[in-house]
């Protein structure tokens, strides 16, 4: 173990920078002497930050600049929840990291009542990560001699944005004018990965050559019709990332047996709370509570948090059928992968091994399709139950029960 005092020092007088560190130790040792720094700045002792598990090699170098320690999140387990997709097909136990006492009760809750239903259906509808370049043209005339050029040359523009990949495909490449503006949205399967870095190197090549062919000029390589960690209607519409749909009959009997209410009731509060009440906010998700379930499957599996917002833009409905209700929900916006990013940290490939869905998919594609189709029956558990404590009035006491 290396002495920190020589170190504590440069850094002390300027002559050594925290985020060099990694350029002198080993990143272990760079760690410790960037939070033994800290301390001594600060007067705090970081005890429990420095306590961890997870491989610091790779966190420290592929995941996280200037790292100090981790900050750890306790993590449940949900389930079993029966999911019969087309790429996930049998029970799972779903891993939420979350600091929200009652969420993880609430989720298996949902879980037992899909599986005494005999399981979630599950489809995707679509499967396409976006990047959306944003080009200054000299005239209307012009933006829409751009356009038209990157209609009709769509091949060469594939050609160029998949030359940069050896995995990404570009699925389409659709104009969009605003005045002087043009944005290309590019849409790309990106098999196994979320794929935001790999449809951003692709997307700069194909950008290149629109400018090339037409003088348009590159403004921002991202124009925000993408688009990326914001709520956006396109993506409502269109979808972004994998588009998914999960749904469950439930008989009169289950209903009242498991959530102490009727079919009708639990109608009535998502056609008033999550679309009228939605409506009228004019929120742009349209459910209970979709983003809980989707932000504590993300911090447990490695997952871009950000992309929670996304996830949030879900629709739940509730339709009345002969002796029950079929509940839905549909996400057009899930933003996941199985290899990259968060996903080779130790503790989150646990997860996503737990999950049967670590790493790349045979073919590829296939895991991040069924950890896709599972999400969504994991956010309907969490809707049903929900929807379930309101239409009874248990919200509260479950509450103050369980969420102190």
């Amino acid at each position: 173990m290396i002495s920190m005092e020589g170190y504590l020092e440069r850094l002390k007088n300027g002559s050594l920078k925290l985020y060099a560190l990694e350029k002198e130790l080993a990143p272990e040792d760079a760690v410790r002497v960037r939070r033994g720094f800290l301390e001594e700045r600060t007067g705090v002792k970081l005890e429990s930050i420095g306590s961890f598990s997870i491989n610091i090699d790779r966190a420290a170098t592929k995941n996280c600049e200037n790292m100090i320690g981790t900050v750890q999140v306790p993590l449940g387990v949900a389930g079993p929840l029966p999911v019969r997709g087309e790429y996930a097909e049998g029970e799972y136990y779903l891993p939420l990291a979350t600091t929200e006492g009652a969420l993880v009760a609430s989720v298996n809750r949902g879980c037992s009542a899909i599986a005494r239903a005999g399981g979630a259906e599950a489809r995707i509808l679509r499967d396409g990560m976006t990047r959306a370049p944003v080009f200054a043209t000299d005239s209307v005339v012009h933006a829409k001699e751009v356009a038209d050029w990157v209609a009709a040359h769509r091949d060469e523009i594939a050609a160029a944005a998949e030359s940069t990949t050896s995995h990404g495909k570009l699925l389409d490449a659709v104009p969009i004018v605003t005045g002087t503006s043009v944005f290309v949205r590019m849409e790309y399967d990106t098999k196994d990965a979320m794929g935001m870095n790999m449809v951003t190197i692709a997307s700069a090549r194909a950008a290149e050559v629109i400018s090339e062919a037409t003088g348009a000029r590159l403004v921002a390589l991202s124009g925000n019709m993408c688009t990326d960690k914001k709520p956006a209607a396109i993506n409502l519409v269109r979808g972004k990332g994998k588009s998914v749909v999960a749904g469950v009959f439930l008989t009169d009997e289950l209903v009242s047996t498991v959530f102490k209410t009727t079919a009708a009731a639990m109608a009535e509060v998502n056609t008033r709370k999550n679309l009228v009440g939605s409506a009228r906010a004019g929120s742009l998700g349209f459910n209970a509570h979709a983003a809980n379930v989707v932000a504590a499957v993300f911090i447990a599996c490695g997952q871009d948090a950000a992309h929670v917002v996304e996830g949030s833009s879900t629709i739940t409905t509730v339709d009345a059928a002969p002796g029950g209700v079929y509940v839905s929900v549909t996400i057009p916006s899930l933003a996941v992968g199985t290899v990259g990013g968060g996903t080779g940290i130790g503790t989150q490939h646990e997860c996503l091994e737990l999950l049967g869905v670590a790493g790349g998919g045979d073919p590829p594609g296939r895991n991040s399709k069924k950890f896709a189709e599972i999400i969504a029956c994991g956010v309907l558990a969490g809707e049903l139950s929900l929807i379930g404590a309101l239409a009874a009035q248990h919200l509260a006491r479950a509450h103050a029960q369980l969420g102190r």
